[in-house]
C-alpha cells in the first residue's frame, strides 16, 4: 500500500481526492493523510505516522509556509522522498523552480487525477525494484 501524504489549504481537497481514488482507497493501494498547511505537514514527520509516508502531494500557492518552502524542508530532511506538486498557476518557471528543488513533477489545477495516477503508478514500480 502507498501512502500519501496531501497538503492542500483549500478545504474540499480532501474530499476531492477520496472520491477521485476511492476504487484504489477501497482496494488498498493507497492510503491517505491529509494536511492543510505546511507546518500540519511538517509534524506528520516526526509523529509515528513519518515511515509509512511514501509520496508528498503538495499544493505551492498555501498561507503561511508555501508548498516550495515545505519542500525545501521536506527534501533537507528525507531527500529520496518523492514529492508531486501540484499548482492552480502552472507556468514554466515555476515547475523548473519546484523541479530545482527535488520535485519529482508538476500537476497543475484542475488535477487529471488519470495522469496523477500513471504517475504514483510509477513510484511504485521503482519502491518494488
Amino acid at each position: 500500500m502507498l501512502t500519501i501524504l496531501l497538503v492542500d489549504d483549500e478545504p474540499d481537497a480532501e474530499a476531492l481526492f477520496q472520491q477521485n481514488f476511492r476504487r484504489e482507497i477501497r482496494k488498498k493501494q493507497y492510503d491517505f493523510l491529509f494536511a492543510q498547511s505546511g507546518e500540519e505537514a511538517l509534524s506528520k514527520f516526526v509523529e509515528p505516522v513519518a515511515p509509512d509516508v511514501l509520496v508528498l502531494l503538495s499544493d505551492i500557492n498555501m498561507p503561511g509556509m508555501t508548498g516550495l518552502e515545505l519542500l525545501d524542508q521536506v527534501m533537507a530532511r528525507m531527500p529520496d522522498l518523492p514529492v508531486i506538486m501540484v499548482t492552480a498557476y502552472g507556468d514554466k518557471n515555476t515547475e523548473n523552480d519546484a523541479l530545482i528543488r527535488g520535485a519529482r513533477s508538476l500537476v497543475s489545477k484542475p488535477v487529471d487525477f488519470g495522469l496523477l495516477k500513471e504517475m504514483l503508478s510509477s513510484i511504485i514500480g521503482e519502491t518494488e525494484r
